[in-house]
């Protein structure tokens, strides 16, 4: 933390920020009926991640792509979330809900992979998730599946934290 009064500039802020891939999920072309005609707008879908645990998705809607695509990005950044990774895969197997779309996830052995489709795969993959399977069952909107997977991944907890807040040992928690 400094202590003088000047104010902050970028080069400041440069030794906190980390670096997050983005990618784009899904575009989709909308119109408006409007009294002139039809008003064509993208709504464009983007994931942001450090494949270290930490992601984000975004919806941003403009006239233009690139316009649309910078928006996206900045609601996932504002957006993101963290959770648990436990040697590449996810701690415990989850289901995430959104509208009529679930998602599941279930954590697998190295070298499985990402066996999973559409915006799910690529969410994880940002994620820093290297071996999972996952089903989605219900809708298949990419937007409902990603919001479903989100929800997932916000609900992972970490069982060395479980162990400690039940008072009990890691032997006892997975009942060995």
């Amino acid at each position: 933390m400094r202590n003088d009064s000047r104010p902050v500039r970028n080069e400041d802020l440069t030794e906190d920020t980390e670096t997050f891939e983005e990618e784009i999920v899904h575009i989709n072309r909308v119109s408006k009926t409007v009294k002139g005609g039809k008003r064509m707008k993208f709504r464009i879908l983007m994931v942001v991640g450090n494949r270290q645990g930490k992601v984000g998705i975004g919806i941003g809607k403009s006239d233009q792509i690139p316009n649309g695509i910078r928006k996206a990005v900045n609601s996932a950044q504002r957006e993101m979330i963290e959770f648990p990774l436990r040697k590449g895969t996810l701690p415990h197997d989850v289901i995430g809900k959104q509208g009529s779309a679930k998602v599941y996830l279930f954590p697998a052995v190295p070298g499985t992979g990402i066996i999973a489709g559409g915006s799910v795969r690529k969410i994880l993959e940002k994620a820093g998730i290297t071996d999972v399977v996952a089903k989605i069952i219900g809708s298949h909107n990419a937007v409902n599946t990603a919001r479903a997977t989100i929800d997932a991944l916000n609900q992972l907890k970490d069982p060395v934290v479980v162990a400690k807040q039940r008072g009990i040992s890691m032997k006892q928690l997975f009942g060995l």
